[in-house]
């Protein structure tokens, strides 16, 4: 009798429709960062395809190149991912525009360990909050990577209003020197207004503000930027964006095209 039961649960548990995925929720594009996870079980690889960046201050032009900006999210529960980053390759050019002279470095950068815990609902539907500490490791060498170690914790939320969802990330940081030789406190955070374009393309627009504390001279960044991001199916998608300095403190402009794709 016991055998017979066992069999017929477990011929109703092989039966019974698998779970539905939640929608792909990736980091990119933007400046902010979503308080969703990825589903146990289910990895997320996120990749900037090219980065170019620009930025003019007198007597200087300095332009920065990224190439294989990767992303690696592992869904740990229904509720926490952990998080591998490193970018491939950077190349960064600065014009001294008084003597005309150029120099050009071409790095690696550095890798970056994340996990990001969600507190309210982690498909990132309703109100949705997570915690996310994070940690810089120094792979890569100066301009393109930072010569040392610096860690810091994300505080990503988000709430729908119909057709459109509201983003917060609130950023505190041990960032490292200018020199490369220590670290100090920066401080910030992102918000954005998400919206949906048609059924599988989906914009945001977001301003940060950050506050950098650097021995060398305090300075405030401004940004303000335009994503959008295509979803051909369910477990992939195509973005671009550019983002735009509002101040003197920050590049002038970024320019950016990137691919995700989950795998369960």
């Amino acid at each position: 009798m016991r055998g017979l039961l066992f069999a017929a649960a477990w011929l109703a548990s092989a039966s019974a429709p698998a779970a539905e995925p939640r929608d792909l929720c990736p980091d990119r594009p933007g400046l902010g960062t979503p308080a969703c996870t990825v589903e146990r079980g289910a990895t997320v690889l996120e990749i900037g395809l090219a980065d170019w960046t620009g930025d003019d201050a007198p007597g200087l032009r300095t332009e920065q190149f990224l190439f294989g900006d990767a992303l690696l999210r592992f869904g740990l529960s229904d509720t926490l991912e952990a998080q591998v980053g490193w970018i491939a390759y950077g190349r960064v050019r600065e014009r001294d525009t008084v003597s005309a002279t150029t120099t050009r470095a071409s790095r690696f950068g550095d890798v970056s360990l994340a996990l990001r815990r969600n507190l309210r609902h982690p498909d990132g539907s309703g109100f949705s909050l997570a915690l996310m500490p994070y940690v810089s490791l120094p792979t890569g060498r100066a301009p393109v990577g930072a010569d040392d170690w610096s860690a810091g914790i994300n505080l990503p939320m988000s709430i729908e209003l119909g057709a459109v969802s509201l983003g917060l990330t609130p950023n505190i940081e041990a960032a490292v020197d200018s020199d490369g030789d220590g670290r100090h406190l920066a401080y910030g955070s992102v918000a954005g207004l998400g919206f949906d374009v048609s059924d599988t393309v989906s914009g945001s627009f977001e301003v940060s503000l950050s506050r950098d504390r650097d021995p060398t001279g305090h300075g405030t960044q401004a940004l303000a930027g335009l994503s959008f991001g295509w979803q051909p199916d369910e477990d992939a998608q195509w973005d671009a964006g550019v983002n735009a300095g509002l101040d003197d403190d920050s590049p002038d402009l970024q320019i950016y095209l990137g691919y995700a794709r989950r795998f369960r």
